[in-house]
């Protein structure tokens, strides 16, 4: 059974979000996505109400708090208080630590890590989440906050960081009902997956095809998941046939991580 809620997405206007932001619809709950980028974000939008999802698109950049207290206002404006927030946004990043820059390494845990914690800060503090019953927070994380990823180091500790976040929240938020919970995504294919293949191409001085090889043959389905897969657990979460699970995270890996 779903109970009905306005759920935010953020980082919807692809991949993962965009998926989960069409789930969520299609399920009833009224949606609100977010993304930098203002024309991707209308093109997400119609796309999902030319597939009968209507949502509210914002742009916003979720990196930064003061945005962030203005996003969570418009969305509660518009739609009502939150009782569904999937904290989405997210970007790859690495290469050898000995010549990471420091920009590189902040905007990482920045756009990965802080984002979480201010969106969901916002949220508990003035996005209504509390008032509205059975609220659910769910953060995209990865394997990669399970385990190290060669040549991501800023990607692994932010991924870490944000599975980290979730159980503790989890735990905090318990007493009142308020699930919180991480879905860890192996390999997807999502235009940033190309973007990471792309870079270990580079990296190791050979072809974005050859790369593809060697990742599929270390998942034991053989295959990349699809973003509907990882919208498919998303949606579970928000169900109330999962109102117990709660400061977990997740696999959805196609047997990559099985941890």
């Amino acid at each position: 059974m779903t109970v009905v809620r306005h759920a935010l997405v953020t980082g919807g206007s692809s991949g993962i979000g965009k998926s989960v932001a069409q789930r969520l619809g299609t399920a009833g709950h009224t949606v609100t996505i977010c993304g930098r980028d203002g024309e991707r974000l209308r093109t997400a939008a119609k796309e999902l109400a030319d597939q009968g999802v209507p949502v509210t698109a914002l742009t916003a950049d979720v990196s930064d708090p003061q945005q962030v207290r203005d996003l969570v206002a418009q969305a509660v404006a518009a739609n009502g208080p939150i009782g569904i927030l999937v904290n989405n946004a997210g970007r790859s990043g690495g290469g050898k630590t000995s010549e990471l820059t420091d920009e590189l390494w902040r905007d990482v845990l920045r756009t990965n890590l802080d984002s979480v914690f201010y969106v969901t800060r916002e949220v508990l503090a003035r996005g209504g989440i509390r008032e509205v019953g059975q609220g659910r927070v769910i953060n995209i994380a990865s394997t990669a906050g399970k385990q190290g990823v060669l040549l991501a180091a800023p990607y692994s500790a932010s991924k870490h960081g944000v599975v980290g976040f979730t159980k503790a929240v989890g735990k905090e938020l318990a007493p009142e009902g308020i699930t919180v919970n991480a879905v860890c995504p192996g390999y997807v294919e999502t235009p940033m997956a190309v973007r990471v293949r792309q870079g270990y191409a580079h990296a190791w001085e050979t072809t974005e095809a050859e790369v593809l090889t060697a990742f599929e043959a270390k998942i034991p389905l053989g295959r990349y998941s699809t973003p509907d897969e990882v919208a498919s657990m998303v949606e579970y979460l928000t169900t109330e046939g999962a109102a117990s699970i709660t400061a977990q995270a997740l696999n959805v890996c196609g047997g990559l991580g099985n941890f």
